[in-house]
């Protein structure tokens, strides 16, 4: 077999070339298109404090933070939600997310499980100051008082009214890509 090492760096430096040239024409915005926005969410369980990296310490509402020890694998993610809207509450607003099937069945053994602890909500989503940067923060840890049934989860969020909209367009657009939105074709 005969090895041409000149050649190779030819080819190598066309195809480099190539590549720089086509990074280069391709424009750029300077925010996502609306049905470009996307948001994660993920509900962790409480639990007791072990050593093991089975549990963490996360710290609730910025104002006055509360450290919750949560489990760090959660109970269900934005892959089972369904949709998500922002509702008007007495004196406020809270964040309505709603599972299909699966996140559903999730909850509803979790919060069957574990009544009287808390469950913490984590949640990443587009900065309204940077849109192409994300934040993430821990945005609510309310008590399980009852077994969860419905699938839906709605809670007050450590976010400004504009926040709980932009995450709940994002999980409403991650539904959507994951074939999960309502059959009626809502958006809320």
């Amino acid at each position: 077999m005969m090895f041409r090492p000149g050649w190779f760096n030819l080819n190598l430096a066309a195809l480099s070339g190539l590549v720089v040239a086509l990074a280069s024409c391709g424009c750029r915005s300077s925010a996502p298109s609306n049905d470009k926005i996307l948001a994660t969410v993920r509900v962790h369980i409480e639990a007791n404090a072990d050593r093991s990296n089975r549990t963490t310490e996360v710290p609730v509402y910025r104002a006055s933070p509360v450290l919750v020890n949560v489990e760090t694998t959660p109970v269900v993610t934005e892959m089972a939600v369904s949709e998500a809207r922002v509702v008007d509450t007495v004196g406020g607003f809270a964040l309505r997310i709603a599972f299909n099937h699966e996140g559903r069945f999730l909850l509803e053994q979790a919060t069957a499980e574990n009544r009287g602890r808390h469950y913490a909500v984590y949640c990443q989503f587009p900065s309204l100051q940077d849109p192409t940067t994300t934040q993430g923060r821990w945005l609510a840890a309310p008590v399980i008082t009852t077994r969860l049934t419905d699938g839906v989860l709605m809670f007050t969020p450590d976010a400004t009214r504009e926040e709980a909209h932009e995450i709940a367009l994002g999980l409403n657009h991650v539904a959507a890509r994951n074939g999960n939105a309502p059959a009626d074709g809502k958006t809320f």
